[in-house]
């Protein structure tokens, strides 16, 4: 399946086929991300049950602690 993740074209095996398994897959923790799907804000408890297409578009923004 071909995505597009902070604009840049992937492709992704369809066993990552929802928004949680893709961060994962990036080793990216739920608590510190927020997701944009197809310019919709994507809250953290709909990660689990969103499924991703061909052809989405997808944000992730990180964020990182430090000082």
């Amino acid at each position: 399946m071909n995505i597009i993740v902070n604009g840049q074209t992937m492709q992704i095996e369809d066993s990552l086929n929802r928004v949680d398994k893709l961060l994962h897959s990036f080793n990216l923790q739920v608590k510190t991300v927020v997701v944009e799907l197809n310019r919709q804000i994507l809250t953290r408890e709909y990660h689990e049950t969103t499924a991703l297409r061909d052809g989405d578009r997808i944000e992730i923004v990180h964020f990182v602690g430090g000082g």
